[in-house]
């Protein structure tokens, strides 16, 4: 495909992923409320909250520096830039060279670094607990998550997201294989965790110290900051179906293969929180130093799927 129309459809996913994320996180509101025989929010709440906040007032702790005010800017810019990477509606990076998995990881991680740094900056005890929270689920989640990006850039042969969507679309990956679909649990499991779900999180409990770094954003800050959560959410479901689940994805451009993709690429999306819904509903949360003893299972299974390839079983 020729550079500019990839350009193209990498605008077009950013704009997507901007507009449904606040539809997927309402409707995981929705769902676990319907689960607990609650009435719950509609979809469209987060809609409504998110342009609410941007009428209103802004205020800034007095100490905090520019990583605070600048932060809800990098995040936001950062995730755009991962939705435009990720192959989401084609089997190519629409940034082609530039969609490489490495820069993907470094990519979450300055998102992460940002808004754990921005509840420090803020000089809130609750922002920093919520920080220091933050950061070590990073510690506990990301080698999983690398381990199994590796690995299946070993099976492709390549590091490119689009080369590796293509190869498993094409069945060059196989299922059959024991080191994909144990590699493919422990990323499902990465995932529901990066997406703030129980018993790791509970995205809309501001009075929690998981929303510590947003503990003393408002206004249009804490708004654009929300939306990006909800993007972020969004593009490491993405980066998922991405690797293991990219059917569905557009082979060549056009007005129908595009709208096809995007209808499946919703479906999926729907699919996985659905299933995370019901998982919540059956969980409580967990404290921080517990844990490790659910993302140390889901390291083991990632690294025993390395052995399998190793073993070329």
């Amino acid at each position: 495909m020729p550079g500019n129309q990839l350009l193209l459809i990498g605008l077009v996913q950013a704009l997507f992923v901007l507009l449904v994320a606040p539809i997927f996180t309402g409707l995981s509101r929705t769902l676990r409320a319907k689960l607990h025989s609650r009435k719950g929010p509609d979809i469209f709440q987060n809609y409504r909250d998110i342009f609410k906040l941007i009428k209103r007032q802004e205020v800034v702790p007095a100490q905090a520096s520019w990583v605070f005010r600048l932060t809800p800017s990098i995040v936001m810019a950062t995730t755009l830039l991962i939705a435009m990477v990720i192959p989401i509606l084609t089997l190519q990076s629409p940034l082609g060279i530039a969609g490489d998995l490495i820069a993907v990881v470094y990519l979450l991680a300055v998102v992460r670094f940002f808004f754990a740094l921005a509840g420090l900056d803020s000089g809130s005890g609750f922002g920093g607990i919520g920080a220091s929270r933050e950061m070590a689920l990073a510690v506990l989640v990301e080698p999983t998550i690398i381990l199994v990006l590796f690995l299946v850039a070993l099976l492709a042969g390549s590091t490119d997201l689009g080369i590796i969507s293509q190869k498993v679309a094409a069945g060059e990956i196989s299922y059959y294989s024991p080191a994909v679909w144990l590699g493919m649990a422990s990323f499902a499991v990465a995932t529901f965790i990066e997406t703030g779900k129980l018993p790791f999180d509970l995205a809309e409990a501001e009075q929690e110290i998981q929303e510590g770094p947003l503990t003393e954003y408002s206004g249009r800050s804490l708004a654009v900051l929300k939306w990006s959560l909800y993007m972020k959410q969004v593009v490491v479901i993405a980066l998922f179906l991405a690797v293991f689940f990219p059917f569905g994805s557009a082979a060549v451009v056009s007005t129908s293969s595009l709208l096809v993709s995007m209808a499946t690429f919703l479906l999926k999306v729907t699919g996985f929180y659905v299933i995370a819904a019901l998982l919540e509903n059956s969980m409580a949360r967990l404290l921080l130093f517990k844990a490790p003893t659910v993302t140390w299972v889901a390291f083991g299974i990632a690294l025993l799927s390395f052995v399998f390839y190793l073993a070329n079983v």
